[in-house]
């Protein structure tokens, strides 16, 4: 049976979560994209509905449909399809999966290598925060923590910003003060990227277990990053502007962490 009718209540659901009061109430939000697919299915996120356009659907989404689990799998006609995606999204194939978060203390990155974290203190653009968790796991960072941001981790424009690697790596929303209390629990250093700050952050110590902080471009971090247990760290700025976009800035740090490692292994 194919779904035709946009007064389905799965479709109307579906629909619905492109907002973030929704996506809260529900308890559920949409995965579209087959990159962003194969990564939710690889982390082991639950789906609860599949929705299908088979005369869109490309032979690798289609084998999404073969994942175990409990979920239903409802086929739609090419009209329900455009009213589900999001942003023209003609993969074929679209999820919707329970938003379970995870607490902070949930997170362990002891053993191996020197743990990097990095954390998004008040950064509220999804796609922006979609990027830096990209770049974190490129840089093969431990977890990405989001500090006082009013959005959520389930936002379609972060997770697409992400490429899905959202799905694949540690990343958790609480406040600054509980990420400052497992900081110091797992006795981690931190440094807080801050426009005129004294130190350069090539000449901090990236190669030890470190968070870095990275804040708003309107506002930068919060006060309660603003402490002396902290080193605070500048990019030089040789134009006109006087900051970089937060994504930008938290690559330079997270790849000078990953030139000092390399490095320090090699010696």
């Amino acid at each position: 049976m194919i779904v035709t009718s946009l007064q389905n209540q799965r479709v109307k659901n579906a629909i619905k979560l492109r907002g973030h009061r929704e996506r809260k109430k529900q308890k559920q939000f949409v995965i579209d994209g087959i990159r962003e697919l194969n990564h939710a299915v690889a982390g082991g996120v639950e789906f609860e509905t599949l929705f299908v356009c088979r005369s869109l659907a490309s032979p690798e989404a289609l084998k999404v449909l073969n994942v175990s689990g409990n979920h239903t799998v409802l086929e739609t006609n090419e009209a329900v399809w455009e009213k589900l995606t999001f942003g023209n999204r003609n993969d074929g194939v679209l999820a919707v999966a329970k938003a379970e978060s995870r607490p902070i203390d949930s997170l362990k990155v002891g053993g191996g290598s020197p743990p990097l974290v990095v954390i998004l203190d008040q950064v509220e653009k999804p796609g922006n925060v979609g990027a830096v968790i990209r770049t974190a796991d490129g840089a093969g960072a431990s977890a990405v923590i989001v500090t006082d941001a009013t959005g959520d981790l389930f936002n379609p424009n972060l997770i697409r910003a992400s490429l899905g690697t959202v799905f694949r790596m540690p990343v958790v929303s609480c406040s600054a003060a509980e990420a400052i209390e497992w900081l110091d629990r797992e006795g981690m250093a931190v440094v807080v990227t801050r426009v005129g700050a004294k130190s350069h952050y090539v000449d901090v110590d990236l190669a030890q277990p470190v968070a870095i902080v990275v804040g708003s471009e309107a506002e930068g971090v919060g006060p309660a990053w603003h402490d002396d247990r902290f080193t605070a760290i500048g990019l030089p700025m040789n134009g006109f502007a006087d900051s970089l976009n937060v994504s930008t800035s938290a690559a330079v740090v997270m790849y000078e962490a990953v030139r000092q490692r390399r490095v320090g292994s090699s010696q």
